[in-house]
C-alpha cells in the first residue's frame, strides 16, 4: 500500500473519531482509539515505537518514541494542544529523517474542525 493511500485512511479515521468525540481529550485517548480503528481495518500499527539514534556509526539505544507508525511507512505524531508550534513540525521531520521514511502526519485533535488540525510533513530522501 502506498503512503498516500495510508494517509487517506488515517485522515478518514481521524475525522470519524473527532466527529464522535470532539476536541479536548488527552492525546493518549485519541491514540488508543486511532490504533484500534486502523488495526480493525487490517493495517499494521505500532504505537509508541522506539527508534534508536545512530551517532558516529554507533547505535545509542532508544533515542525517541514515535506516537504511531502505520504499515512501516507513515509516522503519525498526535497532539491535543491549543496550537501546533514550529517545534512539533520539526520534531516529526526529524523522526522522518532518522527513520528514512518519507511521510508523516502531524495531527492535532484539539481543534473545532479536524481538517484544520492535520498537516502532511514530507521528507525528500
Amino acid at each position: 500500500m502506498h503512503e498516500n493511500e495510508i494517509s487517506g485512511i488515517v485522515v478518514d479515521c481521524c475525522y470519524q473519531i473527532h466527529y464522535q468525540l470532539g476536541p479536548g481529550l488527552f492525546e493518549s485517548v485519541y491514540e488508543e482509539i486511532l490504533c484500534y480503528e486502523l488495526t480493525k481495518m487490517g493495517l499494521s500499527v505500532e504505537s509508541q515505537k522506539a527508534a534508536p539514534v545512530i551517532w558516529d556509526g554507533i547505535v545509542l539505544g532508544s533515542g525517541f518514541r514515535m506516537d504511531v507508525v502505520v504499515e512501516n511507512k507513515v509516522i503519525l505524531e498526535l497532539k491535543s494542544v491549543e496550537a501546533i508550534a514550529a517545534v512539533h513540525q520539526k520534531q516529526l521531520l526529524t523522526y522522518l529523517k532518522l527513520t528514512g521514511l518519507k511521510l508523516g502526519l502531524l495531527i492535532n485533535f484539539n481543534v473545532p474542525l479536524i481538517k484544520d488540525g492535520i498537516q502532511r510533513i514530507v521528507h525528500r530522501l
